[in-house]
């Protein structure tokens, strides 16, 4: 059977199916349907074929015929020795005029993958990101989670049931860190708009939550007091129809709360999992949870170099059949994280020029990543992956227990491979590359700035 070429990647196959082995399949398959079928009016096994013909024959036909099309599509591509990328679009063939009807033709076009061209990675450059953990670090990190546990109380009142009162010095208007409750209305105009308008809104001041202007607004305001003010929308507002345009807000607020942190003591380090409330324990537990923490991230940073590089030096051309359903792979996962938010689809659509580049992106790294593993022998080993999942176990309270986890279902092991895998090839390119370490700022590394 000859293979058309229809361009870089695409091909195209002609299928012929006789009519005859069809019509034997089909009927083989009625007779067998016939023996067990049930249908009002008959005992089972004695209802005629002419019925079970007309009730089940296009449904069977048509398994028949797929089954018959798809066993010669897949023949013609082991004797061609052909690697299709994605599926095949099938097509019935023309049928000349006056031919005998002796077989039933099909067209099936598809793409292929392509030949990976991988150049030598000695001219690559890489860079190497390093972060030192020193104690300040340690220290910012005890502040955040800190941060983290700390509990609103209102400056209106005098304290909750736990004497958490603000201090004397504390002003009783709304200050940066403090979160305020408001009652606000829009418009523009003089008219009504579309998510301009919310009760008992809650907000910190500082947290970026609202543009700078609302913030703004609400800051030096007490509770039961209120302001109106113009605010101008960016020109590139995810909200389209306010997109540059100046609105008018009055805003009224209900509450304003101060933060309460808890004391570095030993209840904060029993609340870190340090049964005894040892701080110097606390400290050793907060710096080896963090050195964790930092070396994941400097590991995504400098793999993201190497995937750079080895994008850059590679050459292929990409079936389109893979960027699209990768494509539709990135549209259903940002369609189901909207869903989990309470989000309708209809506040942002999603359309496949969103995910485009991604998409070509990983499915270029896709395909050069499988050219470089299968060529070099960089697969993970089982003593590779149980190291993984350890490692990955510690910061958890107990370790074993995620361990068990992950090996309990190859789905799981599954991903804890593939981290192992991008590692090795981590790794293979270091030792060929041009590296070049680059010290990142522990603020940046961790967002904290």
């Amino acid at each position: 059977m000859q293979v058309e070429n229809l361009g870089k990647l695409e091909r195209r196959l002609h299928i012929s199916v006789s009519v005859d082995e069809i019509e034997k399949e089909v009927d083989t398959r009625l007779k067998r349907l016939s023996r067990t079928v049930k249908m009002a009016g008959f005992r089972p096994g004695k209802v005629p074929m002419k019925i079970v013909s007309q009730q089940y024959g296009y449904q069977v036909h048509n398994e028949v015929l797929n089954e018959k099309i798809g066993g010669a599509f897949n023949k013609a591509v082991e004797d061609n020795q052909l690697r299709v990328a994605g599926s095949p679009n099938i097509t019935a063939s023309q049928q000349g005029e006056g031919e005998p009807r002796t077989a039933v033709s099909f067209d099936a076009t598809f793409e292929v993958y392509p030949e990976v061209k991988l150049n030598p990675l000695d001219g690559a450059e890489i860079t190497r990101a390093t972060t030192d953990v020193d104690e300040a670090a340690v220290d910012k990190t005890i502040e955040i989670l800190r941060l983290q546990r700390g509990h609103f109380h209102s400056k209106a009142g005098h304290g909750d049931d736990h004497g958490h009162a603000a201090p004397s010095d504390t002003p009783t208007s709304a200050q940066a860190g403090d979160r305020v409750t408001v009652d606000f209305v829009g418009s523009i105009d003089g008219e009504p708009f579309d998510g301009g308008s919310g009760n008992d809104f809650p907000l910190v001041l500082g947290e970026g939550r609202m543009l700078p202007e609302f913030e703004a607004a609400a800051t030096g305001l007490s509770t039961g007091e209120s302001k109106t003010f113009d605010l101008k929308f960016p020109d590139d507002y995810h909200g389209v129809s306010v997109a540059g345009k100046t609105a008018q807000f009055t805003l009224i607020v209900k509450d304003v709360e101060w933060m309460h942190v808890p004391a570095i003591d030993a209840d904060f380090a029993r609340s870190l999992g340090v049964a005894d409330g040892d701080l110097d324990r606390m400290r050793v537990e907060v710096r080896s949870n963090l050195e964790r923490e930092v070396r994941k991230r400097l590991q995504t940073r400098t793999k993201d170099s190497v995937m750079n590089a080895l994008l850059a030096s590679s050459e292929m051309d990409v079936p389109k059949a893979l960027i699209d359903a990768e494509n539709g792979r990135l549209m259903e996962n940002a369609a189901e994280e909207m869903r989990r938010r309470g989000m309708s689809a209809d506040s942002m659509p999603l359309t496949p020029d969103i995910f485009a580049p991604q998409a070509e992106r990983r499915v270029r790294l896709g395909l050069v990543l499988a050219e470089l593993v299968k060529h070099q022998g960089l697969q993970p080993t089982p003593e590779q992956v149980k190291a993984h999942v350890e490692d990955l176990a510690q910061s958890y309270e107990k370790p074993a227990e995620v361990v068990r986890w992950y090996f309990a279902d190859r789905s799981r092991l599954g991903d804890a491979e593939a981290l192992v895998l991008e590692e090795n090839v981590v790794n293979f390119v270091l030792g060929k590359a041009k590296v070049s370490d680059v010290d990142v700022a522990f603020d940046d590394l961790m967002g904290n700035a």
